[in-house]
Protein backbone atom coordinates (compact mmCIF):
# COMPACT_ATOMS: atom_id res chain seq x y z
CA UNK A 1 0.00 0.00 0.00
CA UNK A 2 0.94 3.88 -1.03
CA UNK A 3 -0.21 5.94 1.46
CA UNK A 4 0.93 9.85 1.07
CA UNK A 5 -0.18 12.38 3.84
CA UNK A 6 -0.63 15.79 3.45
CA UNK A 7 -0.60 18.33 6.55
CA UNK A 8 -1.69 21.96 6.03
CA UNK A 9 0.44 24.09 8.40
CA UNK A 10 -1.92 27.01 7.96
CA UNK A 11 -4.69 25.20 8.92
CA UNK A 12 -6.92 25.55 5.92
CA UNK A 13 -7.73 23.67 2.34
CA UNK A 14 -8.77 25.89 -0.55
CA UNK A 15 -10.47 23.69 -3.39
CA UNK A 16 -13.17 24.13 -5.86
CA UNK A 17 -14.26 21.25 -7.98
CA UNK A 18 -14.51 21.08 -11.27
CA UNK A 19 -17.19 22.73 -13.09
CA UNK A 20 -18.19 24.49 -10.08
CA UNK A 21 -17.64 28.36 -9.66
CA UNK A 22 -15.63 29.57 -6.76
CA UNK A 23 -18.65 31.89 -5.42
CA UNK A 24 -21.02 28.44 -5.40
CA UNK A 25 -18.84 27.73 -2.05
CA UNK A 26 -18.34 24.06 -3.08
CA UNK A 27 -15.15 21.76 -1.70
CA UNK A 28 -13.26 19.21 -3.48
CA UNK A 29 -13.50 17.05 -0.48
CA UNK A 30 -11.84 14.23 -0.86
CA UNK A 31 -9.66 16.11 -3.15
CA UNK A 32 -10.20 14.65 -6.82
CA UNK A 33 -6.79 12.21 -7.70
CA UNK A 34 -6.93 14.24 -10.84
CA UNK A 35 -6.22 17.42 -9.02
CA UNK A 36 -3.13 15.55 -7.20
CA UNK A 37 -1.38 14.01 -9.92
CA UNK A 38 -1.93 17.26 -11.96
CA UNK A 39 -0.12 19.17 -9.05
CA UNK A 40 2.57 16.33 -9.19
CA UNK A 41 3.31 16.86 -12.70
CA UNK A 42 3.23 21.07 -12.41
CA UNK A 43 6.01 20.31 -9.24
CA UNK A 44 8.09 18.60 -12.04
CA UNK A 45 8.24 21.26 -14.45
CA UNK A 46 8.48 23.91 -12.16
CA UNK A 47 10.79 22.58 -9.21
CA UNK A 48 12.45 19.37 -10.21
CA UNK A 49 12.51 18.97 -14.56
CA UNK A 50 16.57 19.24 -14.27
CA UNK A 51 16.00 16.67 -11.52
CA UNK A 52 14.05 13.35 -12.84
CA UNK A 53 13.65 12.21 -16.64
CA UNK A 54 10.62 12.77 -17.86
CA UNK A 55 10.14 9.16 -18.45
CA UNK A 56 10.59 8.51 -14.32
CA UNK A 57 7.46 10.68 -14.16
CA UNK A 58 5.55 9.02 -16.82
CA UNK A 59 5.92 6.16 -15.45
CA UNK A 60 5.14 7.54 -11.85
CA UNK A 61 1.87 9.08 -13.32
CA UNK A 62 0.73 5.76 -14.63
CA UNK A 63 0.90 3.87 -11.88
CA UNK A 64 -0.82 6.67 -9.35
CA UNK A 65 -3.32 6.51 -12.62
CA UNK A 66 -3.99 2.82 -12.69
CA UNK A 67 -6.19 2.50 -9.56
CA UNK A 68 -8.74 4.25 -7.63
CA UNK A 69 -7.25 5.89 -4.59
CA UNK A 70 -8.37 5.51 -0.82
CA UNK A 71 -8.61 8.30 1.56
CA UNK A 72 -8.15 8.57 5.47
CA UNK A 73 -9.87 12.20 5.64
CA UNK A 74 -9.72 13.86 9.14
CA UNK A 75 -12.22 15.93 10.88
CA UNK A 76 -12.98 19.13 9.63
CA UNK A 77 -15.17 22.05 9.53
CA UNK A 78 -16.18 24.23 6.53
CA UNK A 79 -15.66 28.35 6.82
CA UNK A 80 -15.68 31.35 4.29
CA UNK A 81 -14.15 34.63 3.83
CA UNK A 82 -15.80 37.45 1.73
CA UNK A 83 -13.99 40.31 -0.17
CA UNK A 84 -13.56 42.49 -3.04
CA UNK A 85 -11.21 41.78 -5.86
CA UNK A 86 -10.15 44.50 -8.06
CA UNK A 87 -11.79 43.60 -11.84
CA UNK A 88 -9.93 46.27 -14.92
CA UNK A 89 -11.92 46.25 -18.36
CA UNK A 90 -10.15 48.60 -20.90
CA UNK A 91 -9.32 51.84 -18.83
CA UNK A 92 -12.16 51.57 -16.05
CA UNK A 93 -11.59 49.46 -12.95
CA UNK A 94 -14.30 47.75 -11.13
CA UNK A 95 -14.51 45.24 -8.01
CA UNK A 96 -16.19 41.86 -7.92
CA UNK A 97 -17.30 40.11 -4.60
CA UNK A 98 -15.40 37.18 -4.19
CA UNK A 99 -16.84 34.13 -1.94
CA UNK A 100 -13.67 32.13 -0.69
CA UNK A 101 -14.65 28.80 1.01
CA UNK A 102 -12.33 26.40 2.80
CA UNK A 103 -11.76 23.69 5.06
CA UNK A 104 -10.43 23.83 8.83
CA UNK A 105 -8.54 20.40 9.06
CA UNK A 106 -8.06 19.25 12.93
CA UNK A 107 -5.31 16.75 11.51
CA UNK A 108 -2.99 15.24 8.28
CA UNK A 109 -5.30 13.61 5.17
CA UNK A 110 -4.24 10.56 3.92
CA UNK A 111 -4.23 8.79 0.37
CA UNK A 112 -3.15 5.52 0.02
CA UNK A 113 -3.05 3.32 -3.36
CA UNK A 114 -3.07 -0.34 -3.85
CA UNK A 115 0.37 -0.43 -6.21
CA UNK A 116 3.85 -1.06 -5.67
CA UNK A 117 6.35 1.11 -7.26
CA UNK A 118 9.82 0.72 -7.90
CA UNK A 119 12.85 2.41 -6.17
CA UNK A 120 13.39 4.92 -9.13
CA UNK A 121 9.44 5.67 -8.99
CA UNK A 122 9.56 6.09 -5.28
CA UNK A 123 12.55 8.50 -5.17
CA UNK A 124 10.70 10.19 -7.85
CA UNK A 125 7.88 10.61 -5.46
CA UNK A 126 9.33 11.22 -2.29
CA UNK A 127 11.59 14.33 -4.60
CA UNK A 128 7.91 15.85 -5.56
CA UNK A 129 6.29 15.28 -2.34
CA UNK A 130 9.10 17.43 -0.62
CA UNK A 131 8.75 20.42 -3.34
CA UNK A 132 5.02 20.73 -3.85
CA UNK A 133 4.20 24.04 -2.19
CA UNK A 134 0.17 24.10 -2.06
CA UNK A 135 -2.42 21.25 -2.90
CA UNK A 136 -5.55 22.85 -4.18
CA UNK A 137 -5.54 27.33 -4.42
CA UNK A 138 -2.53 29.02 -3.81
CA UNK A 139 -3.38 29.80 -0.52
CA UNK A 140 -3.49 26.19 0.44
CA UNK A 141 0.16 25.50 2.01
CA UNK A 142 1.22 22.27 2.62
CA UNK A 143 4.09 19.93 3.72
CA UNK A 144 3.48 16.69 1.68
CA UNK A 145 5.54 13.14 2.44
CA UNK A 146 5.41 9.51 1.74
CA UNK A 147 4.69 7.68 4.94
CA UNK A 148 7.06 4.67 4.81
CA UNK A 149 4.27 2.01 4.97
CA UNK A 150 0.63 1.75 4.72
CA UNK A 151 0.50 0.76 8.56
CA UNK A 152 -2.17 2.27 10.26
CA UNK A 153 -3.76 3.58 7.38
CA UNK A 154 -7.63 4.01 7.75
CA UNK A 155 -10.08 4.63 5.31
CA UNK A 156 -13.15 6.33 5.13
CA UNK A 157 -13.68 7.57 2.09
CA UNK A 158 -13.58 4.98 -1.52
CA UNK A 159 -14.63 4.19 -4.69
CA UNK A 160 -18.42 2.79 -4.36
CA UNK A 161 -18.76 -0.22 -6.77
CA UNK A 162 -21.23 -0.76 -9.09
CA UNK A 163 -24.60 -1.28 -8.10
CA UNK A 164 -23.71 -1.27 -4.44
CA UNK A 165 -26.07 0.94 -2.36
CA UNK A 166 -24.62 3.56 -0.20
CA UNK A 167 -23.93 2.54 3.76
CA UNK A 168 -25.64 3.97 6.52
CA UNK A 169 -23.85 6.88 7.91
CA UNK A 170 -22.23 7.79 4.48
CA UNK A 171 -22.86 9.90 1.73
CA UNK A 172 -22.08 10.16 -2.15
CA UNK A 173 -19.80 11.87 -3.79
CA UNK A 174 -18.21 12.28 -7.25
CA UNK A 175 -14.97 12.67 -7.67
CA UNK A 176 -13.07 13.72 -11.02
CA UNK A 177 -10.66 10.67 -11.40
CA UNK A 178 -7.84 10.00 -14.23
CA UNK A 179 -8.16 7.33 -16.64
CA UNK A 180 -5.86 4.57 -16.60
CA UNK A 181 -2.92 4.75 -19.55
CA UNK A 182 -4.42 1.60 -21.21
CA UNK A 183 -8.51 3.22 -20.92
CA UNK A 184 -6.63 6.50 -22.36
CA UNK A 185 -5.75 4.26 -25.36
CA UNK A 186 -9.10 2.85 -25.84
CA UNK A 187 -11.08 5.90 -25.41
CA UNK A 188 -8.63 7.84 -27.73
CA UNK A 189 -9.31 5.22 -30.25
CA UNK A 190 -12.87 5.98 -29.73
CA UNK A 191 -12.87 8.99 -31.02
CA UNK A 192 -13.59 10.02 -34.49
CA UNK A 193 -12.02 12.57 -36.75
CA UNK A 194 -10.83 13.65 -33.12
CA UNK A 195 -8.71 16.63 -34.24
CA UNK A 196 -11.70 18.07 -36.11
CA UNK A 197 -14.43 17.06 -33.17
CA UNK A 198 -17.96 18.52 -32.94
CA UNK A 199 -18.94 19.55 -29.80
CA UNK A 200 -22.63 20.26 -28.69
CA UNK A 201 -22.79 24.58 -28.45
CA UNK A 202 -25.38 26.19 -26.62
CA UNK A 203 -29.53 25.84 -27.70
CA UNK A 204 -27.99 22.19 -29.19
CA UNK A 205 -26.50 23.81 -32.11
CA UNK A 206 -22.79 22.69 -32.96
CA UNK A 207 -19.76 24.32 -33.66
CA UNK A 208 -16.30 23.36 -34.65
CA UNK A 209 -13.47 22.99 -32.02
CA UNK A 210 -10.81 25.79 -32.33
CA UNK A 211 -8.13 24.97 -34.68
CA UNK A 212 -5.22 25.74 -31.93
CA UNK A 213 -6.68 22.45 -29.89
CA UNK A 214 -4.97 19.54 -30.40
CA UNK A 215 -6.16 16.35 -28.74
CA UNK A 216 -3.31 14.98 -26.18
CA UNK A 217 -1.89 11.50 -27.73
CA UNK A 218 -1.62 9.48 -24.42
CA UNK A 219 -2.34 10.91 -20.36
CA UNK A 220 0.49 12.12 -19.78
CA UNK A 221 -0.43 14.92 -21.99
CA UNK A 222 -3.74 15.40 -21.33
CA UNK A 223 -2.66 16.24 -17.92
CA UNK A 224 -0.62 19.15 -19.22
CA UNK A 225 -3.94 20.33 -20.64
CA UNK A 226 -4.77 24.30 -19.11
CA UNK A 227 -8.22 24.46 -17.95
CA UNK A 228 -8.95 28.09 -19.60
CA UNK A 229 -8.20 26.24 -22.80
CA UNK A 230 -10.58 23.36 -22.67
CA UNK A 231 -13.23 25.38 -21.46
CA UNK A 232 -12.84 27.82 -24.53
CA UNK A 233 -13.18 24.29 -26.89
CA UNK A 234 -16.46 23.22 -24.82
CA UNK A 235 -14.86 20.68 -22.81
CA UNK A 236 -17.26 20.21 -20.17
CA UNK A 237 -14.74 17.24 -18.86
CA UNK A 238 -10.91 16.92 -19.27
CA UNK A 239 -9.66 14.59 -21.69
CA UNK A 240 -8.47 11.45 -20.03
CA UNK A 241 -10.73 11.64 -16.79
CA UNK A 242 -14.10 10.79 -15.49
CA UNK A 243 -16.36 10.76 -12.68
CA UNK A 244 -16.17 8.30 -10.25
CA UNK A 245 -18.94 7.77 -7.19
CA UNK A 246 -17.23 7.67 -4.02
CA UNK A 247 -18.75 7.11 -0.50
CA UNK A 248 -17.56 9.56 2.82
CA UNK A 249 -18.70 9.73 5.91
CA UNK A 250 -22.16 11.53 6.55
CA UNK A 251 -21.90 14.98 7.57
CA UNK A 252 -17.61 14.68 7.37
CA UNK A 253 -18.05 18.91 7.16
CA UNK A 254 -20.17 19.69 9.69
CA UNK A 255 -19.62 22.39 12.27
CA UNK A 256 -19.14 21.44 15.41
CA UNK A 257 -18.74 23.78 18.39
CA UNK A 258 -15.24 23.73 19.97
CA UNK A 259 -15.25 22.45 23.80
CA UNK A 260 -13.43 24.63 26.17
CA UNK A 261 -9.83 24.13 27.08
CA UNK A 262 -11.41 23.90 30.74
CA UNK A 263 -13.24 20.67 31.93
CA UNK A 264 -14.70 20.60 35.70
CA UNK A 265 -11.58 19.92 37.13
CA UNK A 266 -9.86 23.11 35.49
CA UNK A 267 -12.33 26.23 35.89
CA UNK A 268 -11.34 29.29 34.40
CA UNK A 269 -10.30 32.12 36.90
CA UNK A 270 -10.06 35.11 34.03
CA UNK A 271 -12.12 36.49 31.14
CA UNK A 272 -10.81 39.61 29.29
CA UNK A 273 -13.37 42.18 27.30
CA UNK A 274 -11.37 44.91 25.00
CA UNK A 275 -13.83 48.56 25.23
CA UNK A 276 -15.34 50.13 22.65
CA UNK A 277 -17.46 53.14 22.48
CA UNK A 278 -17.94 56.59 20.19
CA UNK A 279 -16.13 57.99 23.12
CA UNK A 280 -14.50 55.30 25.67
CA UNK A 281 -14.62 56.49 29.60
CA UNK A 282 -11.63 57.71 31.21
CA UNK A 283 -9.76 55.61 34.16
CA UNK A 284 -11.08 58.18 36.67
CA UNK A 285 -14.42 56.27 36.24
CA UNK A 286 -13.39 53.07 36.82
CA UNK A 287 -15.55 52.06 39.82
CA UNK A 288 -18.46 53.35 37.82
CA UNK A 289 -17.77 51.27 34.56
CA UNK A 290 -17.36 48.55 36.81
CA UNK A 291 -20.99 48.80 38.55
CA UNK A 292 -22.09 49.18 34.94
CA UNK A 293 -20.84 45.32 34.00
CA UNK A 294 -21.88 44.26 37.23
CA UNK A 295 -25.23 45.27 37.06
CA UNK A 296 -25.49 43.96 33.63
CA UNK A 297 -24.41 40.61 34.86
CA UNK A 298 -27.06 40.36 37.32
CA UNK A 299 -29.40 41.32 35.07
CA UNK A 300 -28.99 37.77 33.23
CA UNK A 301 -30.88 36.33 35.89
CA UNK A 302 -34.05 37.93 36.06
CA UNK A 303 -35.25 36.09 38.49
CA UNK A 304 -33.28 37.34 41.30
CA UNK A 305 -30.77 34.60 41.98
CA UNK A 306 -27.60 35.22 40.02
CA UNK A 307 -24.85 32.92 41.32
CA UNK A 308 -22.94 33.47 44.58
CA UNK A 309 -19.63 34.85 42.83
CA UNK A 310 -21.45 37.64 40.73
CA UNK A 311 -23.76 38.68 44.02
CA UNK A 312 -20.98 38.43 46.37
CA UNK A 313 -24.30 36.69 48.84
CA UNK A 314 -24.65 33.22 49.71
CA UNK A 315 -28.51 32.11 49.20
CA UNK A 316 -29.36 33.12 52.69
CA UNK A 317 -28.47 36.89 51.61
CA UNK A 318 -25.13 36.99 53.73
CA UNK A 319 -21.88 38.16 52.58
CA UNK A 320 -18.97 36.20 51.56
CA UNK A 321 -15.82 36.12 52.90
CA UNK A 322 -12.59 35.42 51.95
CA UNK A 323 -12.58 37.38 48.75
CA UNK A 324 -13.59 34.52 45.99
CA UNK A 325 -16.27 36.24 44.45
CA UNK A 326 -16.42 38.68 41.30
CA UNK A 327 -13.25 40.93 40.79
CA UNK A 328 -13.73 43.79 38.17
CA UNK A 329 -10.86 45.34 37.04
CA UNK A 330 -11.04 48.34 34.35
CA UNK A 331 -7.42 49.10 32.26
CA UNK A 332 -5.94 51.97 30.73
CA UNK A 333 -3.41 50.16 27.77
CA UNK A 334 -3.93 52.84 25.51
CA UNK A 335 -1.88 56.20 24.64
CA UNK A 336 -4.22 57.77 26.83
CA UNK A 337 -6.03 57.75 30.19
CA UNK A 338 -9.06 55.79 28.41
CA UNK A 339 -10.38 52.58 29.28
CA UNK A 340 -9.44 49.94 26.86
CA UNK A 341 -9.89 46.52 28.73
CA UNK A 342 -12.15 44.99 31.66
CA UNK A 343 -10.94 41.66 33.51
CA UNK A 344 -13.29 39.60 35.23
CA UNK A 345 -11.52 38.02 37.98
CA UNK A 346 -12.61 35.18 40.44
CA UNK A 347 -10.30 32.65 42.31
CA UNK A 348 -12.77 30.22 42.76
CA UNK A 349 -12.64 30.21 39.14
CA UNK A 350 -16.08 30.43 36.41
CA UNK A 351 -19.03 27.74 36.12
CA UNK A 352 -20.59 27.16 32.98
CA UNK A 353 -23.89 29.15 34.19
CA UNK A 354 -21.30 32.06 35.09
CA UNK A 355 -19.47 31.86 31.83
CA UNK A 356 -22.54 32.17 29.52
CA UNK A 357 -23.74 35.22 31.16
CA UNK A 358 -20.39 36.63 30.77
CA UNK A 359 -20.52 35.85 27.11
CA UNK A 360 -23.67 36.96 26.74
CA UNK A 361 -22.86 40.37 27.90
CA UNK A 362 -21.93 42.75 25.01
CA UNK A 363 -23.05 46.03 25.63
CA UNK A 364 -23.73 48.32 29.09
CA UNK A 365 -25.18 51.45 29.13
CA UNK A 366 -22.84 54.83 29.24
CA UNK A 367 -23.17 58.37 30.14
CA UNK A 368 -24.48 60.78 27.10
CA UNK A 369 -25.64 58.11 24.99
CA UNK A 370 -22.42 56.30 24.28
CA UNK A 371 -23.03 52.96 25.05
CA UNK A 372 -20.08 50.72 25.93
CA UNK A 373 -19.02 47.78 23.25
CA UNK A 374 -17.92 44.45 25.27
CA UNK A 375 -15.74 42.44 22.65
CA UNK A 376 -15.30 39.24 24.98
CA UNK A 377 -11.31 38.11 23.89
CA UNK A 378 -11.58 34.41 26.17
CA UNK A 379 -11.60 32.99 29.38
CA UNK A 380 -8.25 31.93 30.98
CA UNK A 381 -6.02 31.99 33.85
CA UNK A 382 -3.34 34.50 34.60
CA UNK A 383 -0.65 33.32 31.50
CA UNK A 384 -3.61 33.60 29.11
CA UNK A 385 -3.35 36.97 28.41
CA UNK A 386 0.15 38.44 27.38
CA UNK A 387 -0.91 42.24 27.27
CA UNK A 388 -3.07 41.97 30.63
CA UNK A 389 -0.37 43.87 33.43
CA UNK A 390 -2.29 42.16 36.80
CA UNK A 391 -0.74 39.19 37.25
CA UNK A 392 2.86 40.18 37.87
CA UNK A 393 5.35 38.53 39.38
CA UNK A 394 7.21 41.77 40.79
CA UNK A 395 8.84 42.45 43.55
CA UNK A 396 7.58 46.45 43.06
CA UNK A 397 3.69 47.85 43.03
CA UNK A 398 2.08 50.83 42.01
CA UNK A 399 -1.29 52.24 42.29
CA UNK A 400 -3.44 51.86 38.98
CA UNK A 401 -6.39 53.41 40.87
CA UNK A 402 -6.28 54.71 44.52
CA UNK A 403 -6.72 52.87 47.31
CA UNK A 404 -9.70 54.26 49.86
CA UNK A 405 -8.92 53.16 53.34
CA UNK A 406 -12.12 51.40 55.49
CA UNK A 407 -10.91 52.45 58.76
CA UNK A 408 -10.02 56.00 60.48
CA UNK A 409 -6.89 56.84 62.05
CA UNK A 410 -6.53 56.77 65.70
CA UNK A 411 -5.66 59.95 68.05
CA UNK A 412 -4.98 60.04 71.95
CA UNK A 413 -7.01 62.61 73.85
CA UNK A 414 -4.02 65.35 73.00
CA UNK A 415 -4.18 64.39 69.80
CA UNK A 416 -0.90 62.43 69.19
CA UNK A 417 -1.45 59.48 66.78
CA UNK A 418 -1.81 56.00 68.32
CA UNK A 419 1.23 53.76 67.12
CA UNK A 420 1.31 50.06 66.24
CA UNK A 421 4.07 48.05 67.69
CA UNK A 422 6.14 48.37 64.24
CA UNK A 423 5.40 52.25 64.71
CA UNK A 424 2.97 52.57 61.82
CA UNK A 425 -0.14 55.26 62.69
CA UNK A 426 -3.28 53.17 63.32
CA UNK A 427 -6.08 53.54 61.04
CA UNK A 428 -3.72 55.88 58.19
CA UNK A 429 -4.22 54.73 54.88
CA UNK A 430 -0.47 53.27 55.15
CA UNK A 431 -1.73 51.14 58.21
CA UNK A 432 -4.62 50.06 56.78
CA UNK A 433 -3.14 48.70 53.58
CA UNK A 434 -0.32 46.88 55.36
CA UNK A 435 -3.32 45.35 57.50
CA UNK A 436 -5.22 44.19 54.27
CA UNK A 437 -1.95 42.90 52.55
CA UNK A 438 -0.88 41.03 55.57
CA UNK A 439 -4.91 39.41 55.45
CA UNK A 440 -4.34 38.53 52.11
CA UNK A 441 -1.82 35.67 52.93
CA UNK A 442 0.72 38.23 51.53
CA UNK A 443 4.14 38.98 52.89
CA UNK A 444 4.61 42.30 54.36
CA UNK A 445 6.14 45.08 52.14
CA UNK A 446 9.50 46.28 53.28
CA UNK A 447 8.33 49.74 51.79
CA UNK A 448 5.25 52.00 51.49
CA UNK A 449 5.71 54.83 49.80
CA UNK A 450 2.56 57.51 48.96
CA UNK A 451 2.61 58.91 45.47
CA UNK A 452 1.34 62.55 44.69
CA UNK A 453 -0.34 61.55 41.45
CA UNK A 454 -0.89 58.14 39.48
CA UNK A 455 0.71 57.48 36.03
CA UNK A 456 -1.29 57.04 33.22
CA UNK A 457 0.02 56.96 30.16
CA UNK A 458 1.56 60.39 29.38
CA UNK A 459 -0.52 61.69 32.25
CA UNK A 460 -0.24 62.26 35.55
CA UNK A 461 -3.09 61.87 37.39
CA UNK A 462 -4.14 63.21 40.99
CA UNK A 463 -5.72 60.46 43.42
CA UNK A 464 -8.52 63.14 44.48
CA UNK A 465 -9.67 63.46 40.93
CA UNK A 466 -11.06 59.96 40.58
CA UNK A 467 -14.83 58.44 41.61
CA UNK A 468 -14.62 56.92 44.83
CA UNK A 469 -18.05 56.35 45.38
CA UNK A 470 -20.29 53.72 44.55
CA UNK A 471 -24.04 54.02 43.35
CA UNK A 472 -25.09 50.68 44.14
CA UNK A 473 -24.73 48.07 46.83
CA UNK A 474 -22.88 48.64 49.83
CA UNK A 475 -19.62 49.04 51.38
CA UNK A 476 -17.53 50.42 54.27
CA UNK A 477 -15.39 52.97 53.71
CA UNK A 478 -14.10 55.57 55.80
CA UNK A 479 -14.16 59.64 55.90
CA UNK A 480 -10.58 60.11 54.65
CA UNK A 481 -9.43 60.74 51.10
CA UNK A 482 -8.20 58.72 48.45
CA UNK A 483 -4.66 57.93 48.15
CA UNK A 484 -1.64 56.74 45.73
CA UNK A 485 1.27 53.53 46.76
CA UNK A 486 3.92 52.37 45.72
CA UNK A 487 4.77 48.99 47.56
CA UNK A 488 8.12 47.19 47.64
CA UNK A 489 7.76 43.66 49.04
CA UNK A 490 11.91 41.27 49.14
CA UNK A 491 10.49 39.11 47.02
CA UNK A 492 8.51 38.92 43.78
CA UNK A 493 4.66 38.30 44.48
CA UNK A 494 1.78 37.82 41.76
CA UNK A 495 -1.07 39.74 41.58
CA UNK A 496 -3.78 40.96 41.24
CA UNK A 497 -3.54 43.26 44.30
CA UNK A 498 -6.37 45.36 45.09
CA UNK A 499 -7.58 46.40 48.56
CA UNK A 500 -9.72 48.76 50.60
CA UNK A 501 -13.01 50.30 49.71
CA UNK A 502 -14.60 49.22 46.21
CA UNK A 503 -11.99 46.84 45.75
CA UNK A 504 -13.89 44.67 43.95
CA UNK A 505 -15.25 47.38 41.64
CA UNK A 506 -11.48 48.52 40.34
CA UNK A 507 -10.80 50.63 43.22
CA UNK A 508 -7.25 49.85 44.89
CA UNK A 509 -5.96 48.49 42.17
CA UNK A 510 -2.25 47.82 42.00
CA UNK A 511 -0.14 47.45 38.68
CA UNK A 512 3.54 45.86 38.71
CA UNK A 513 6.59 48.32 37.92
CA UNK A 514 8.73 47.37 34.75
Amino acid sequence: MLVLEFRFPAGRYHATPWGRHVNEGALDWPPSPWRLIRALVATWHLKAKADLSEGTVRSLIEALASCLPSYELPRASPGHTRHYMPVIEGKTQKTTKVFDTFLHLAGPLRIGWAVSLDAEQRRALNLLCSRIGYFGRAESLVEATVLPDGNGFSPNAQPLPDNQPVPKESELIRVLCPLSAAEFAQWLAGRVNHKKQELPGEKGRSRKVAKSFAMPEDLFDALHLETVDLQANGWTLPPGSRWVDYIRPANCMRVTPVRSHYRTTRRPVLARFAISSAVLPRILKAVSVAERIHQGLLARFPNGEPPAIFSGRDPAGTPLTGHNHLYIYCEANGVRDTITHVTLFAREGFDLVARHAIESLTRVWGHGGHDLQLILLGFGDERTFADCRLFGPSPVWRSLTPFVATRHPKTYRDGRPKLDADGWWIGSPEHDLRRLIRASGLPLPIKIERLETIPVGPLRLRPLVFQTLRHHGQGRRAGVSPAAFQITFSTPVAGPLAFGYAAHFGLGLFIPCA
